[in-house]
């Protein structure tokens, strides 16, 4: 069966995710064996644990999120083998270490200096992000425009589907878009529970730590399609996964344009693994989606080895 393995980003966690995955894999439990090491903190006692304040604290829900995907896609082992990935923002992460763009450690590396650097970034400008709902890109690009001119910088973020997309910029800025979207005909605009302005120019100061981290990292061609978010195309050579990691922090996410492109490679099932359902909900709205299944814990891999008649 030819599959597409899918990854969320950040709003995914949760305390006690992992947990239940751990206790019925080696697999999955020696990859957050490997990313103590990496990390230098027991990232499975946080992860079920907590507290939850310090989960969504992006410096720690971006390594979490990381390895609770890639630990969820290990406990398949070799019964699974995709011909085509995607992640949602540094979920693509997630995509290069399964298609060995990246190894593990590298990769955990990689995302710890991002979640870091961004942390720190946020800490500069009280940042906002809001989804909106029901607006089309054109009316919302000029609602974005009136935004900018009257209350700070604001810009588009993330293309997730057709009339959800979210914004991201200055607190009061992001406010105020909401406010003319809905004047402009959005059907609902809702702040998301972020403490940052990610995918804005407000990361910009994350590039000073976060770009040489990357310029020395060792990236190979990924071993089968990896479908990019930042411009939504296949990766052909290892200057555009550079240049790409680096313009994600700050860049806009094109979610929707990449899984039509992942459609492209003509998948019979769309897996998402990660704690939550997330973008596996997005992934059945599009048009002529194959099925899509979920993968969060023991009983969704044992549903998915069932599917493909693949013993337990």
């Amino acid at each position: 069966m030819r599959i597409a393995a899918i990854f969320p980003g950040q709003g995914s966690q949760f305390v006690g995710m992992g947990g239940d995955i751990v206790e019925a894999s080696e697999a999955a439990a020696d990859i957050f064996a490997r990313a103590r090491r990496v990390l230098g903190y027991d990232l499975l006692a946080m992860t079920r644990r907590g507290p939850e304040g310090r989960l969504t604290e992006t410096r720690f829900a971006q390594p979490a999120i990381f390895v609770t995907n890639v630990a969820l896609y290990a406990a398949l082992g070799e019964r699974i083998a995709p011909v085509v990935s995607a992640g949602h923002s540094f979920g693509e992460y997630c995509s290069l270490v399964i298609s060995e763009a990246l190894t593990f450690e590298h990769a955990l590396a990689l995302v710890q200096a991002r979640g870091v650097a961004m942390q720190e970034a946020a800490s500069l400008a009280r940042g906002g992000m809001a989804a909106v709902l029901g607006l089309d890109e054109a009316p919302l690009r000029e609602v974005v425009a009136r935004a900018r001119a009257e209350s700070g910088r604001v810009q588009l973020a993330n293309f997730n589907a057709p009339g959800q997309i979210v914004v991201s910029g200055d607190a009061d800025a992001v406010r105020r878009a909401g406010e003319l979207a809905m004047a402009a005909g959005a059907k609902r605009v809702v702040a998301l529970n972020v403490s940052g302005a990610w995918h804005s120019e407000l990361m910009e100061p994350a590039l000073q730590t976060f770009a040489p981290v990357v310029a020395a990292a060792t990236i190979a061609l990924p071993k089968f399609t990896v479908v990019s978010n930042v411009d939504g195309q296949p990766y052909r050579d290892v200057a555009t996964i550079r240049a790409n990691l680096v313009r994600s922090v700050t860049g806009e996410v094109l979610w929707h344009q990449a899984m039509l492109r992942l459609l492209g490679e003509r998948p019979e099932l769309i897996v998402e693994f990660g704690a939550q359902a997330v973008v596996a909900p997005l992934a059945k709205r599009l048009p002529g989606a194959p099925p899509v299944m979920h993968v969060g814990d023991s009983a969704g891999a044992a549903k998915l080895l069932s599917a493909l008649g693949a013993p337990v």
